[in-house]
């Protein structure tokens, strides 16, 4: 070896890349994480010009896809209907086959009101599968829970600069107003990212599922105040306001 070769620097091996962790995780358990690559897909379509949407009925009840049939509060003669899977393809395929059946065909789309998201975890649910998979379908599917407002929000960026302890704070305000309206038993929310898969760039869709429609709306009114909304938010709506006309049975929830 040469005087010059022994001297020459070595060139460390460069960082090994981890692939991304695709999987929700919650609280621990028994001292570890738990971990789930399992979550539950939301999709809201509304429609016009339907007279008779108890005529929907039968064919949502023979549906290979969880539904619920909403009557809309804003349009004598608007519905919508909310679908739900574990399976992203199956809105695809099971819901667009059964949208494409006569009675929903002949509905007027209304885009503008298409909202598609997932559900998530923010690392300290204390049970993962249940906050991902089955507390959602409960809160969608309780027949003493009818009403519903569901709409988009899209964050500022200026949100996504601050630091976690300062994004916790922010959010641990709204957590306290939802907390307190769910213990009254006066509303619940699913709450559904939608990073990437809403046109119009919004990142979270959020339904708001009540027993009556007054403090539905009382939430959004609280939630005004706090500093996220007033200050963070670039973006809601639109919404849709609705009462269920029908619901599927609910099932090992």
């Amino acid at each position: 070896m040469t005087e010059h070769a022994a001297h020459a620097p070595q060139h460390a091996a460069p960082p090994k890349k981890e692939a991304p962790d695709m999987r929700e995780r919650g609280g621990l358990k028994d001292g570890q994480p738990q971990l789930l690559d399992t979550r539950l897909f939301m999709q809201l379509l509304a429609f016009g010009d339907c007279k008779d949407p108890w005529s929907l009925v039968q064919y949502l009840e023979q549906a290979e896809i969880e539904t619920v049939l909403y009557g809309d509060l804003n349009d004598p003669y608007g519905i919508a209907i909310l679908a739900m899977s574990e399976d992203e393809g199956s809105f695809l395929t099971k819901f667009r086959s059964l949208l494409n059946l006569e009675p929903f065909a002949a509905l007027r789309f209304k885009p503008e009101l298409a909202m598609f998201g997932r559900t998530y975890a923010l690392g300290h649910e204390p049970v993962l599968e249940d906050w991902l998979l089955k507390k959602p379908r409960r809160n969608v599917l309780d027949r003493a829970w009818p009403w519903a407002v569901w709409y988009p929000l899209r964050r500022k960026g200026e949100f996504s600069a601050l630091s976690a302890d300062e994004q916790k704070i922010i959010l641990r305000e709204h957590g306290t107003i939802g907390h307190a309206y769910g213990e009254a038993g006066l509303a619940r929310d699913v709450r559904l990212a939608c990073h990437g898969l809403d046109k119009s760039d919004n990142d979270f869709v959020i339904g708001l599922i009540g027993k009556r429609l007054h403090p539905l709306s009382a939430v959004v009114e609280t939630m005004r105040k706090t500093v996220q909304t007033s200050r963070y938010i670039q973006q809601m709506g639109p919404f849709f306001v609705g009462k269920a006309l029908w619901q599927a049975p609910l099932k090992g929830a």
